[in-house]
């Protein structure tokens, strides 16, 4: 649990640093890359929501 927390809020600093870069660089890579890590960041926060969400329905029933 603690582990998934973790690398969500890398995912969303490396997020973070990379459009930073972007805009103070203004290289498109940089801009690609952090949507790439975004992308990746909701879709790691959506499964760690849906581990959740099974462990309680596993609780009710």
């Amino acid at each position: 649990m603690l582990l998934a927390r973790f690398v969500v809020l890398v995912l969303l600093g490396a997020g973070l640093v990379c459009f930073t870069l972007y805009a103070t660089t203004g290289r498109q890579r940089y801009r690609e890359l952090g949507v790439r890590i975004v992308k990746w960041t909701v879709i790691a926060g959506l499964g760690f929501f849906a581990v959740l969400i099974a462990e309680r329905m596993a609780t009710i029933f």
